[in-house]
């Protein structure tokens, strides 16, 4: 982490108007927040601000609206959450930006908190746009990064308001970046990847990164799918990424190529005909594959042996579960893959786990995220600060501002 980034423990905020990039996006069902996750873990600075005397300005976006203001998209929702979190009056604006904002900004009191609505009802903000970043740094004093989750987004929210502010990094942030951090300059070895999911693109960065520098990368998920059929083996009716099968074969071949990793493929799978809990499923070698049969699931032998692989890892890093963890009937090679990692760090590796589906299968299943040594809140931000060894661009944003 560079040192010349500026961090919010240092900042003077009583009596300024503190604007928060907060990576919130959180699910929402029936106007109710489902899962408090991102929110709970930015309290520490957001409470640093309220504790203080700083006016809090929280500004984050939810989902991806494609048509100006969506009422499903609304951050109002989040309001009651935060009030019960901080224990403040939380003012809500029905707009991130102009007088909407600026006069319920004005109205706030030191300690208190406003929450700005939606950025990506305004096309400003994925666009960068100069002019949308000035509208939102004329609301405020300071600026505050906390939205690791956005931090490979070169938005306006993300790289041009902190431009023109003051700016600092939030204490969430720092974790994420330390963390991680720990990972891209680890020597601890034998050191494991476990990815999976769909758009296999965007994992490749990563797993590149893992076949010059670890050793062992366990695949599963659509990822799996598409190597199994690189690899000229008939996967059937199974979702996989068939445009991207000369990448596979091309990564399977740096894998046999390299002294260091190796890309681990399922041997076997569980296979069923629906997508359903009263599935038949059948557990299979990948070569008996075929007609109207999907892959749901990695199957025992391979399970087993990813097991062993993680009990002799010193540094685990899981991306993604590796089946359709939504279904409990397709959900287990993923559960035993939890169970693993978290005995693998009691007996003193370092393990993170980040992303969306991970965690949300965890509260799923009630699994305790804990037992980890840590837990990112970033999914593609995680996989390309692993990629690319930190450089992001809010995090160049915040250096250059120091600098």
């Amino acid at each position: 982490m560079p040192t010349t980034i500026h961090h919010l423990k240092d900042a003077t905020v009583r009596g300024k108007r503190v604007l928060l990039r907060a990576g919130f996006d959180v699910p929402i069902t029936d106007g109710v927040v489902t899962d408090t996750t991102r929110i709970e873990a930015i309290r520490e600075s957001m409470s640093f601000v309220v504790n203080r005397g700083g006016i809090l300005i929280l500004m984050a976006h939810q989902g991806r609206p494609k048509n100006g203001p969506e009422a499903s998209f609304s951050q109002k929702p989040l309001v009651p959450v935060l009030q019960k979190l901080l224990g403040v009056p939380v003012h809500f604006a029905s707009d991130c930006i102009g007088d909407a904002a600026s006069s319920v900004i004005a109205q706030a009191q030191p300690g208190e908190v406003v929450l700005l609505e939606n950025l990506r009802f305004h096309s400003e903000e994925k666009k960068n746009d100069p002019s949308f970043a000035r509208a939102l740094a004329d609301l405020a004093d300071l600026y505050v990064n906390d939205a690791f989750p956005n931090c490979h987004r070169a938005h306006a929210s993300m790289v041009g308001v902190p431009s023109l502010l003051p700016s600092f990094i939030g204490f969430n942030l720092q974790k994420e970046v330390d963390a991680l951090t720990r990972v891209t300059s680890s020597k601890d070895y034998p050191m494991t990847l476990i990815i999976a999911g769909s758009k296999m693109e965007t994992k490749v960065p990563v797993i590149r990164k893992f076949l010059r520098r670890g050793d062992h990368i366990l695949v599963g998920g659509c990822i799996a799918n598409t190597l199994i059929a690189a690899r000229g083996f008939d996967v059937g009716s199974s979702k996989y990424d068939p445009e991207e099968l000369p990448l596979a074969q091309e990564l399977m071949l740096e894998s046999e190529k390299s002294d260091r990793a190796e890309i681990h493929v399922p041997r076997d799978v569980v296979v069923a005909t629906e997508l359903s809990e009263s599935a038949e499923k059948v557990d299979l070698p990948v070569e008996d594959i075929e007609g109207d049969m999907s892959i749901f699931d990695i199957g025992k032998v391979t399970i087993k042996r990813y097991q062993e692989i993680i009990a002799e890892s010193k540094l685990i890093v899981w991306n993604g579960p590796v089946g359709v963890y939504e279904y409990n009937r397709f959900s287990h090679a993923s559960k035993r893959l939890a169970e693993s990692i978290a005995s693998a760090t009691v007996t003193g590796a370092y393990s993170v786990i980040g992303g969306g589906d991970t965690i949300d299968f965890h509260h799923r299943y009630q699994y305790d995220l804990s037992a980890y040594s840590f837990v990112s809140m970033g999914g593609g931000a995680m996989l390309e600060f692993l990629a690319s060894g930190g450089e992001l661009p809010a995090l160049i944003a915040l250096e250059r501002r120091a600098s």
